[in-house]
């Protein structure tokens, strides 16, 4: 028997330096600091426009903890979707200024730029095409260079992520 999970609703990373690893989240992604659990050297951490108690946990390891090791058996990496292509641009830029962009691609649906926090957890940032926009890439998962400028000007002030976290509860008349 199998079940069927709505969406990923959080992940939670060891990190070696917790106060280090709040300031990147807080700082490049915008979170916000939801709770801090000093007992289990913790932080819980929620995106402006979600509508999850929190979307990342962060526990503190202290810096003898070993490193996480590329290739290595466990997580890859975590993928945060964006609603809009301008978006995307925007998190490059971010990335790059903060020291955090290791690189970008098109996987077709898909196009994504790469990042890693300061304990080397990689993640994506990612916006998706339309739907109906997806083609060929319905059923496939290329690895090709992104033209971030090309995806610009063919898709700039189209919305994918639909209506997401507070802004569809307040539209919905739900406010907490």
């Amino acid at each position: 028997m199998s079940f069927s999970p709505v969406r990923l609703n959080h992940a939670v990373l060891f990190v070696a330096d917790l106060e280090r690893a709040e300031s990147f989240y807080t700082s490049v992604f915008g979170m916000q600091v939801v709770v801090r659990e000093p007992r289990a050297s913790a932080a819980f951490l929620r995106l402006p426009r979600s509508g999850n108690h929190h979307d990342l946990g962060l526990f503190g390891v202290g810096s003898s903890a070993p490193p996480k090791r590329r290739g290595g058996i466990g997580l890859y990496h975590l993928a945060w979707q964006l609603d809009t292509v301008e978006e995307l641009a925007a998190a490059r830029q971010s990335l790059v200024e903060a020291g955090a962009y290791t690189g970008e691609s098109s996987h077709g649906a898909t196009k994504s730029v790469y990042g890693a926090d300061p304990d080397g957890n990689e993640f994506e940032i990612m916006w998706m095409l339309p739907r109906q926009a997806w083609g060929a890439y319905e059923n496939a998962a290329p690895i090709d260079a992104l033209n971030l400028d090309a995806e610009l000007a063919r898709w700039s002030g189209v919305r994918t992520a639909g209506r997401i976290g507070l802004e569809a509860e307040t539209t919905e008349g739900v406010t907490s």
